[in-house]
């Protein structure tokens, strides 16, 4: 099938399979650049694009990586996924991620991070028409950061407001399941004070047994180079919990157009926060999908669950872009059901 999603050609050690990394860029019919850009801190951080070969392009979509995550590896087969659709997509690594310079996974100071996406992302979009269409995606952590961006007035802002974003799984609560268990908790801020970098806030449960139900994905995942499997620091725990409630508190200020696809068996990131930002979002274009039996990393599921979810991803963005060339968007009137089999519909609450 052309337009499957590439993770169905990876294999546990490879995101591209038995190829290379250009033979896979030339079956997906996408070109692929990088280079570093240097932080506001000084640091080297590391960005890639991808462009369709075959396609005109119809918007740009920007990418934002999570917590553990990197911009390569099982990220990039999203990028890819998106690119062949017709869209121009770029990615960067955070700092301590991937190839950034910077402390391994620690991030003290989201706002930092905002930051950097926003002065990347706006290089980008400047190398494009200012009038075509552009969009957020953003996964687990990256969710978080990509509402932070789209409520940014101040400051670094993007270079115009974006005309969606796509939340995956997104943080804005973590689930009681795996948060530290009480009394730890309360004793994080002492923690962070004093050790901020150590990789001391135990979890109930590691990252990838919980967000990766098939098992060679799983692998996948593991394999990455730059992922990180030590417990959270100190300081980028207490940050991450902040970034909740910073988040939670702004929910009724989100009037962009947004999708949100979520695992309702997730157990990271807690799909009744996605629920809670779909009724109190000031968005008059918001659809909500939660998938019952589905985790926190939707491309780990099987095969079909990952055509559907990312079918669905794709098919937003495309009706989206061609409705802002056209004029104004017509809302598709879409159902989903809930962790609890309820139904929701894209409203205008």
């Amino acid at each position: 099938m052309e337009h499957k999603h590439p993770i169905a050609e990876a294999n546990e050690t490879s995101p591209f399979g038995s190829l290379s990394p250009e033979q896979f860029y030339a079956r997906h019919s996408v070109s692929h650049a990088s280079e570093y850009i240097t932080s506001k801190q000084g640091l080297k951080l590391f960005t890639q694009w991808w462009t369709p070969n075959q396609t005109p392009i119809k918007g740009i979509v920007c990418m934002v990586h999570g917590y553990t995550g990197v911009s390569s590896w099982l990220f990039q087969l999203t990028s890819v996924h998106i690119a062949k659709h017709g869209f121009a997509v770029c990615a960067m690594d955070h700092m301590g991620h991937g190839f950034s310079e910077g402390l391994v996974a620690h991030l003290p100071n989201i706002n930092l991070v905002v930051d950097e996406c926003i002065l990347f992302f706006n290089k980008f979009h400047a190398g494009y028409a200012l009038n075509l269409p552009a969009f957020l995606y953003g996964e687990s952590l990256g969710g978080a950061i990509a509402l932070l961006i789209t409520l940014r007035h101040d400051g670094v802002v993007p270079v115009k407001p974006f005309d969606g974003i796509i939340l995956n799984g997104a943080m804005y609560g973590i689930s009681n399941k795996f948060k530290p268990p009480w009394p730890l908790e309360h004793f994080l801020s002492i923690a962070a004070a004093l050790v901020p970098t150590w990789c001391i806030v135990p979890t109930r449960g590691s990252l990838p047994f919980v967000s990766f139900k098939v098992e060679w994905k799983r692998k996948l995942a593991i394999a990455s180079p730059g992922r990180f499997l030590q417990r959270p620091r100190a300081a980028t725990a207490q940050e991450l919990l902040r970034v909740c409630r910073e988040v939670q508190g702004r929910f009724n200020e989100v009037d962009v157009p947004f999708l949100i696809v979520h695992g309702g068996d997730d157990v990271v990131c807690d799909p009744a926060s996605a629920t809670a930002l779909y009724e109190r979002a000031a968005s008059k274009d918001k659809t909500l999908r939660i998938y019952p039996g589905m985790w926190h990393q939707l491309v780990g599921e099987p095969d079909e669950d990952v055509e559907l979810v990312f079918g669905e991803i794709v098919k937003w963005l495309v009706t989206r872009a061609d409705q802002a060339h056209a004029g104004p968007v017509v809302k598709d009137g879409d159902v989903a059901a809930d962790a609890a089999g309820q139904v929701v519909t894209d409203g205008d609450d």
